[in-house]
């Protein structure tokens, strides 16, 4: 028997990194799985590979998020596990950012995380039993120079997670991961650009390694089963120890400012 098994998930951002490795563990453990990703292609490529569904949708859109939720439960024959993982980040000093990009880290990263939770918790609520997951980041717990947005955003989402727990207890569970330095398309730029710092971090994790997609996704899952049953209102920081020693970020700022012309850096899907 899988940990999910008779389960309905649904996974945002699901067409790559921790959202793909996430929906390929929860069809494993015995749930069926819809994939969100505003990369169709994507998204239908993972749900091929796992047997599940996908749905095309930008989770900043309000609207469109609650249609293809609704569409996501009416194809699986329900829903009682949604994973909230959708997320864009980007490193620039305050003063500097653009408004536009500013807005469009807080849409997706926070907005969508709201917009998943108000289309999804009604069909739990209606089915009398749900499990939420939302994507933070140790950048929420531990903010580092140069991303303010993203902290704000992700620090945003674990009071979210909290404020939803205590709503609908004792019905839906809901629950925070906070990841660190992860391999991923958020962090892949960094990884290309400043490889000495990335090595840094790794010193500096306790774990010995950087993380992986499924090393995330296994406490997703968890999260998701009944082995967590009295769990709620939780943010998880996944960080292999990192955040004893440093934020993973810390110094990055003036390392990309060196780097780059003060446009900012750092976009990627978690």
């Amino acid at each position: 028997m899988g940990l999910l098994d008779g389960h309905r998930a649904l996974v945002t951002g699901g067409a790559s990194g921790i959202g793909r490795a996430t929906a390929r563990r929860m069809t494993e453990e015995g749930a069926v799985v819809a994939v969100l990703d505003v990369d169709e292609a994507g998204a239908k490529a993972v749900a091929d590979e796992i047997g599940g569904h996908a749905f095309a949708v930008d989770v900043t859109d309000a609207g469109a998020t609650e249609r293809a939720v609704q569409d996501a439960a009416s194809a699986l024959g329900g829903l009682s596990i949604a994973f909230n993982n959708a997320g864009v980040g980007w490193i620039q000093p305050l003063h500097e950012y653009d408004l536009g990009q500013w807005d469009r880290v807080l849409q997706v990263s926070l907005y969508g995380v709201f917009h998943g939770l108000r289309a999804e918790v009604p069909i739990m609520l209606e089915r009398g039993d749900g499990r939420i997951v939302n994507t933070a980041s140790i950048s929420g717990t531990r903010p580092a120079a140069g991303e303010g947005a993203y902290s704000a955003a992700k620090a945003a989402i674990a009071a979210l997670t909290a404020s939803a727990a205590l709503e609908y207890a004792p019905t839906i569970r809901v629950n925070a991961v906070s990841p660190g330095h992860v391999n991923s398309a958020l962090t892949a730029p960094l990884d290309e650009m400043l490889p000495d710092h990335v090595a840094g971090i790794i010193a500096k994790t306790p774990v010995g390694r950087a993380g992986e997609p499924e090393d995330i996704a296994d406490v997703v899952v968890f999260l998701c089963s009944d082995q967590s049953r009295f769990l709620t209102g939780q943010n998880l920081v996944v960080d292999g120890g990192l955040t004893l020693h440093t934020s993973g970020t810390d110094g990055l700022l003036q390392k990309v400012q060196a780097l780059l012309p003060p446009t900012g850096a750092g976009e990627g899907s978690a």
